[in-house]
C-alpha cells in the first residue's frame, strides 16, 4: 500500500498523463463519495473493463488509456480485495482523500494501490 519504485518506469508516466485530465473529476467524486457517508474513496482504474465500483470516467470520454471506475474501502473488503484483517492496515495507510487520490491499478500481472496527489488549483 505505498507507492512501489517498480511504477517508476512504465506506468507512473501513463498513469500520470491520464489523472491530470481527470483529477477535477475524481475529487468530486471522492467528496460527494465521503458526503454519501462512505470512508475511503477508491479509484480502480483498468484499460479493460472491472467488475470493481462503477464506472465514472471511460478511456474514450478521457482520451486515455485508462477507465476510472468510482468506489470505496467497504467494497474492497466484501469482495475480499483487501482481507478483513489488513483493513486497519489500509486505514493508516490511507493518505487524506482531500489531497491524494487513491487508485488500485489493474494491468494484467500488476495489481496495486497508488497514492497520486491531486493538482494544486
Amino acid at each position: 500500500m505505498i507507492n512501489d519504485p517498480e511504477l517508476s518506469g512504465k506506468y507512473l508516466g501513463t498513469i500520470s498523463k491520464d489523472f491530470v485530465k481527470v483529477a477535477d473529476s475524481l475529487k468530486e467524486a471522492s467528496y460527494q463519495i465521503k458526503k454519501a457517508g462512505f470512508d475511503f474513496p477508491i479509484f480502480p482504474i483498468s484499460k479493460d473493463e472491472l467488475p470493481i465500483g462503477q464506472l465514472l470516467i471511460d478511456k474514450v470520454q478521457a482520451e486515455g488509456e485508462w477507465n476510472y471506475y468510482a468506489s470505496y474501502l467497504n467494497e474492497f473488503v466484501q469482495r475480499e480485495l483487501v482481507g478483513k484483517d489488513k483493513e486497519e492496515d489500509f486505514k493508516s495507510t490511507y493518505k487524506d482523500p482531500d489531497e491524494f487520490c487513491c487508485l488500485f491499478v489493474v494491468d494484467k500481472d500488476f495489481t496495486r494501490f497508488v497514492f497520486i496527489p491531486f493538482p494544486e488549483d
